[in-house]
């Protein structure tokens, strides 16, 4: 199939085949989702409780604070009461996120990228024409064919960078240091023209990792070699894979607010169900960003090999005599 014109949303169109040419490949991939979804749903209610317990402290704190502050005169507890309020908040705010982490790290990214690499290994097979897998097909082909110390080199080198560059962009944002010293607010606007900026290199960058890991699912390259294969074949096609992250990043972050404001408003059974409803729509929502991004890494190298193919053709050609 000659894939070397599509645009965004064409890219889009072509991942709703998948499932239409294969519509065993929708519950071959729920399946194959379960133990991530499990691992997910752990991280969900550890989160929630750490959130939950983060707030009644910073109401406590605030109000702590306020009775402290209610006497007359400007005592040392107006400057040291929010100090010691954050200091209290990041405490208790760690313990859950350090566990988190730990959680993360160890189970649930290793079973994300185990899900990620039956989904883009079929996703593509399914999207090249071959026949539907089976159930052991799906499970068992992946690993078989590339193994999984490729795609997880390469998948730590993405989890880094991504960490590094997002805790740039958070330093910077908490900062702010430009617009507390500029006049009319100048410094401000240059700090969110530059934020704006920085956030729309980081998704550059995360279409370059998130191809990076479908080339090591997909070829004999892992770490830094696939992410140099990746950011090559990308060229000319960034902003339409900057306008797919945009569009996950934007669903991403509607689905993790909604979650920390039901944890917040929730109660009882109706948290829980709608806990496991949202989980539910992640594990749909990884599956749907590893089926795109396979039609986008096979649209951006079959971009290459016709330009590749074109260039060839035309050394290739003997000159014209006049």
């Amino acid at each position: 199939m000659d894939t070397s014109c599509i645009g965004f949303v064409g890219i889009l169109r072509e991942v709703l085949r998948i499932p239409t040419a294969s519509p065993r490949f929708l519950i071959l991939a729920f399946l194959s989702s379960f133990p991530l979804f499990c691992s997910l749903l752990l991280n969900e209610f550890l989160l929630q409780q750490t959130f939950l317990d983060a707030a009644h402290l910073g109401f406590d704190g605030t109000s702590e604070f306020s009775a402290s502050s209610d006497s007359p005169g400007f005592g040392i507890c107006d400057v040291l009461g929010p100090t010691r309020v954050l200091k209290r908040w990041v405490e208790e705010a760690s313990r859950g996120l350090v566990l988190m982490s730990a959680l993360y790290l160890v189970i649930a990214n290793p079973l994300d990228l185990l899900n990620s690499m039956m989904v883009v290994h079929n996703a593509s097979a399914i999207y090249a024409g071959e026949d539907p897998p089976n159930l052991r097909q799906f499970f068992i082909q992946p690993l078989k064919r590339i193994g999984f110390r490729g795609p997880l080199v390469t998948s730590m080198y993405s989890l880094v960078l991504s960490c590094l560059t997002l805790l740039v962009i958070v330093s910077f944002a908490s900062g702010n240091l430009c617009g507390l010293f500029s006049p009319f607010g100048l410094g401000r606007f240059a700090s969110a023209l530059v934020l704006a900026a920085s956030f729309t290199k980081y998704l550059e960058w995360s279409v370059i990792w998130n191809v990076g890991i479908v080339i090591s699912i997909l070829e004999e390259k892992q770490g830094d070699t696939a992410l140099a294969v990746a950011a090559y074949l990308s060229r000319g096609s960034r902003r339409k894979g900057v306008a797919l992250m945009l569009v996950f990043f934007i669903c991403r972050l509607a689905l993790r607010l909604s979650c920390l404001y039901i944890a917040r408003h929730g109660r009882g059974s109706g948290l829980v169900a709608s806990t496991v409803v949202q989980v539910c729509l992640m594990c749909l929502g990884n599956v749907v960003k590893w089926s795109v991004f396979t039609v986008y890494y096979c649209d951006c190298k079959q971009r290459f090999l016709k330009k590749k193919t074109d260039v060839e053709e035309g050394k290739a050609d003997p000159p014209v005599k006049s």
